[in-house]
């Protein structure tokens, strides 16, 4: 399953020392696991989108529970909003498109 992943909302700081501290503690290595994700192909693509405080991917996931496991695992889990879209296939969608659509030409005919 593909899901798109959004965690924006990022923290901000009130001094240079907090602002210190939340980089080395959660965002780098939080982009770290989110490198490694990408480079074991489990995130498919995604970045930060320019400018923001925020982070944008998707991601393949065997269920919610293992994309919830993979969030949660996350440094960056604790400091960022979080919304998560399930994603249907273009072909899957196609093909339910055709079904409906043949089923609709069968009943006016």
């Amino acid at each position: 399953m593909k899901f798109l992943v959004i965690g924006s909302e990022g923290p901000g700081t009130e001094t240079p020392e907090d602002t210190v501290e939340i980089l080395e503690t959660m965002v780098l290595p939080g982009l770290d696991q989110l490198t490694r994700l990408e480079q074991d192909k489990k995130i498919l693509g995604g970045g930060i989108p320019v400018g923001d405080r925020a982070t944008v991917f998707i991601i393949e996931a065997d269920s919610n529970e293992e994309l919830d496991r993979i969030l949660r695992d996350l440094p960056l889990w604790p400091i960022l909003e979080w919304d998560v879209t399930p994603l249907q296939s273009f072909a899957g969608r196609a093909a339910k498109d055709r079904e409906i659509a043949e089923r609709l030409k069968e009943a006016f005919e």
